[in-house]
């Protein structure tokens, strides 16, 4: 399977860069593929109206912003970041204007509590696009992605030993980075196999039963 982080070959028509902006860019694998390339023709949506569904830290704000830049639609990251008579008015205006919103939450529409009919039977036609939890090749990549952030880099082969011993979730990522670049700040160590191996298992971030305790830094 292709590394994630090769965006070219799904060819969307958005440039998901971060071309003029602070932000890195988005790595598209598996699990935001499809949400992509809906976000990357907002024309061809049925309303002008769409929510992205995906679970913290998974690069969903992110994704919006990229949206926002790429299609100069609105994005409110949040549903419950507005009342709900803004966001009627939100979703009249994107259909009066053409102007795409893009509507970011945890869940669908379907699990929000709407008092006001009106919003209820409008958002009950809105298409609904999810993030999905990272595979392998992408989880490698974000936490190599988020290591570069910090001005820091691993070897691929650290990478591969933390992604085959987590529980691949965003949150853990997030999680995983933070640890060992605090451990290796505090001890002055490079971050090899061994230290993410200490680190990790003694934070609950790695199946302990899978380290190998015989492999060393690389």
């Amino acid at each position: 399977m292709a590394r994630a982080s090769a965006a070219a070959q799904f060819a969307l028509p958005l440039d998901w860069s971060a071309a003029g902006s602070n932000d890195p860019p988005v790595i598209i694998g598996d699990c935001n593929a499809d949400a992509l390339r809906f976000l990357a023709d907002p024309a061809a949506w049925p309303v002008r109206c769409a929510v992205l569904v995906g679970p913290p830290r998974s690069g969903r704000s992110l994704i919006g912003r990229a949206f926002s830049r790429a299609s100069g639609g609105r994005v409110v990251d949040g549903a419950a970041s507005l009342s709900e008579e803004a966001l009627f008015h939100a979703w009249n205006a994107a259909q009066a204007g053409g102007r795409p919103l893009l509507i970011i939450a945890d869940t669908p529409p379907g699990m929000w509590d709407i008092a006001l009919p009106d919003l209820r039977s409008r958002l009950a036609a809105v298409p609904v696009v999810r993030i999905g939890a990272p595979d392998d090749g992408h989880a490698r990549d974000l936490i190599e992605m988020l290591f570069a952030q910090r001005g820091m880099t691993i070897a691929p082969d650290v990478a591969d030993f933390i992604v085959r011993r987590m529980h691949r979730s965003h949150v853990v990522i997030a999680a995983v980075v933070d640890a060992l670049d605090g451990a290796s700040l505090a001890q002055g160590r490079r971050i090899g196999k061994r230290l993410a191996g200490e680190v990790l298992q003694q934070a609950g971030l790695i199946t302990a039963d899978l380290v190998d305790k015989t492999e060393g830094d690389a």
